[in-house]
Order: structure tokens, then C-alpha cells, then sequence
């Protein structure tokens, strides 16, 4: 099983795995990616979308992610 303590569970293993094979293990990661990157990935759908721009938001302490 494919597991990233920096990536929320709540996304699922089809998209923590479309992460790491683009080389994305990490929140920082993820913030850097576009709009349009992140659901681009197969494996990433929109509940995953969703899970990782809240844990980005919780993180940055509500704001803007």
C-alpha cells in the first residue's frame, strides 16, 4: 500500500499514487501545482481535489491556498 504521512488519507490511493509518479509527496508539492494540473492527474478526482486544498487551507491557517 502506497502511504504518505505528508499527503491526507482522505484522498485516496488512486490519487496519492498519480502523485508519486508525477514525483508530488508533499503538501508544499501540491500547492504548486495549477488549477488545472492537479485534476489533470488520472487518479486525482474531485473528492481528492477537494481533500487537498482543505489540508492546504487548515495549514496556511485558513487562508488562501
Amino acid at each position: 500500500m502506497t502511504t504518505n504521512p505528508d499527503l491526507p488519507a482522505g484522498i485516496g490511493r488512486p490519487a496519492t499514487r498519480a502523485l508519486a509518479a508525477t514525483g508530488v509527496t508533499t503538501l508544499d508539492q501540491v500547492a504548486r501545482l495549477g488549477d488545472a494540473e492537479l485534476p489533470a492527474l488520472h487518479g486525482v478526482g474531485p473528492k481528492a481535489v477537494r481533500v487537498l486544498r482543505e489540508a492546504l487551507r487548515a495549514r496556511s491557517g485558513g487562508q488562501n491556498a
